[in-house]
């Protein structure tokens, strides 16, 4: 028998990070213009590369196939496996066309220019009205918000009394906390995850003080622009460069090393959290922490100070696990977080808290009762399981006397119901059956 001595194809995934160094090192150093990205940037030191372009460029070069093409399609694909190299990948900022400065993030915050490109307003000569048609500078309306209260104390005592959870998990909860100072509180929906959050950081701080304590949520639009750093409009139309809600409570974190600071981030998993996350990857880690680690942003001069992640800085997030459009976090991020797993509270807390607030105690029993056996068909559904189960928040602001069971009545038919009919869309029926169960008489 003779060997087979037809060489192995080079494949997309046989790239690596030094593979794509060597492209960018490639492009600096022969003056390469490559025509840029409609939606993604590749970011690296401080400038900016069309991502499809680089990793055709870097497969050309690893196959030494100068002719090849690169067989993956742009945007997720392409990204997606840049982004399994390290390579942060960041949605496009305004840029000048056809400019020297172009793709160079440095050089571009430097430029005194509007990138409006409309004809700037004339003003009126003074004492004269502008005309009836002039345009207006648009600009948020000012809301009359109520003042933050005074910071109240809140003590272990309070948090056992409002969470249906133990005080063995609410311990557990706190002990991950403590040592990997970044949480994710994960389960079903309605069952408290956000509440959860927000009592833990009161009680860390030992007050109810929302100064030291920073929410946001993510959703499919949120970028690395909004939550680390980018350029954004101001209010007469200029793009500046701009600091993000991480930037903003890290800055003030950092200027009271002594106490602790919050950031709650809520449906984290909605966002597309590798990119939104960038550098704070490598900075979350718990022996990262501190100016010792810290590093440049992309968009930052190169002047301009590194940034760093505070050591008393902790980072809550929640994620819902019956969502069946949201995508799996990598497994970069996973390993950075400690998880605790909330499941539905139907138990002896939650009958108490309720029949405190007035409900009669046949409805109690029921309540319990058919949640109970619905979470458990639920659970035991192979095209579900216990992520998909009905969580308690639903029934945490009851009504007293009279009314207690049209309410009940209202949340099955307007709440709960519409969710079994997404959970069961190709079985109507099953749905259908589960629902009256919980209306039975």
């Amino acid at each position: 028998m003779t060997a087979d001595l037809t060489p192995t194809p080079f494949l997309p995934e046989h790239l690596t990070h030094a593979h794509v160094l060597d492209a960018l090192r490639h492009i600096e150093q022969n003056g390469l213009r490559l025509a840029p990205g409609t939606v993604y940037d590749l970011v690296f030191e401080s400038r900016r590369y069309p991502p499809r372009a680089v990793a055709q460029l870097a497969y050309r070069l690893a196959s030494q196939q100068p002719d090849i093409r690169w067989p993956l399609a742009s945007g997720t694909p392409t990204n997606a496996l840049l982004e399994r190299l390290d390579f942060t990948i960041a949605t496009k900022r305004p840029t000048l066309a056809n400019s020297p400065q172009d793709g160079n993030v440095a050089e571009q915050e430097q430029l005194p220019v509007n990138l409006y490109p409309g004809r700037p307003a004339e003003k009126p000569a003074p004492g004269k009205p502008a005309p009836a048609d002039a345009p207006s500078i648009a600009a948020e309306p000012t809301a009359s918000y109520p003042t933050t209260p005074a910071p109240q104390p809140y003590s272990r005592a309070q948090a056992l009394a409002e969470l249906f959870i133990s005080e063995e998990q609410l311990d557990a909860a706190l002990a991950a906390l403590h040592r990997r100072r970044n949480l994710l509180l994960q389960g079903p929906p309605g069952t408290g995850k956000t509440f959860l959050a927000q009592r833990l950081a009161w009680l860390e701080l030992g007050i109810i003080d929302e100064s030291r304590i920073e929410r946001v949520q993510f959703h499919p639009s949120y970028s690395y622009e909004d939550f680390v750093q980018g350029f954004r409009p101001d209010a007469t139309g200029t793009f500046r460069l701009q600091d993000g809600v991480l930037v903003d409570v890290c800055r003030r974190a950092a200027a009271v090393p002594d106490q602790p600071f919050f950031l709650l981030i809520d449906e984290l998993n909605r966002g597309h959290v590798a990119r939104i996350f960038g550098e704070l990857l490598l900075l979350l880690e718990a022996d990262k922490r501190g100016p010792a680690h810290a590093v440049r942003l992309p968009y930052s001069p190169a002047e301009a100070p590194r940034f760093f992640v505070p050591e008393n800085l902790y980072v809550i997030g929640t994620l819902n696990t019956a969502d069946r459009s949201l995508t799996p976090l990598d497994y970069a991020l996973r390993r950075r977080f400690a998880f605790v797993a909330l499941a539905p509270e139907f138990g002896p807390k939650l009958q108490a808290f309720l029949l405190d607030k007035g409900l009669p105690t046949i409805l109690v029993e029921q309540l319990v009762t058919r949640l109970n056996a619905l979470n458990e068909t639920i659970a035991d559904d192979p095209e579900l399981g216990a992520e998909f189960r009905i969580g308690h928040s639903y029934f945490c602001q009851p009504p007293a006397g009279a009314e207690a069971d049209v309410w009940f009545q209202l949340i099955v038919e307007q709440e709960i119901g519409p969710l079994l009919e997404e959970y069961w869309q190709e079985d109507h029926a099953k749905a259908e059956a589960e629902l009256k169960r919980l209306l039975a008489k």
